[in-house]
């Protein structure tokens, strides 16, 4: 598995959840590329490619408890946006992006959960 693969690491400084993770990182000798979501934010091109990847529904790429998320009433409009709005959103402000993401070949994970990320050992 692409062990010796660079992961790329997309990360916001001030999240602990990111901090914990970055850490988990280094106790395990991943290698990885720093990405600080906030100035480099996923552009749709990789969100399509990442949301594809993992499995999950796209909706889980969304940072539900940021401001950005409540400020733009997202909670109420994203059952109606077309799924190309929701990319392009998502896209257009690294905040409204659930951190930290992982990716690493075909696996990408979505926030920082010890069991699944144990998948980057092997």
């Amino acid at each position: 598995g692409g062990k010796n693969m660079k992961a790329l690491f997309l990360q916001y400084a001030k999240c602990s959840t990111c901090v914990k993770a970055k850490k988990w990182l280094e106790a395990n000798s991943i290698a990885y590329e720093d990405r600080p979501i906030v100035e480099h934010p996923p552009t749709v091109e990789e969100l399509k490619q990442w949301v594809a990847k993992s499995g999950l529904p796209l909706k889980k790429f969304f940072n539900t408890s940021g401001l950005v998320y409540k400020s733009l009433n997202l909670k109420d409009k994203l059952p109606s946006m077309t799924e190309e709005e929701q990319y392009a959103v998502l896209a257009s402000d690294g905040k409204l992006v659930k951190r930290p993401i992982v990716v690493r070949g075909d696996l990408v994970l979505v926030g920082f959960n010890e069991e699944q990320w144990k998948q980057l050992k092997d």
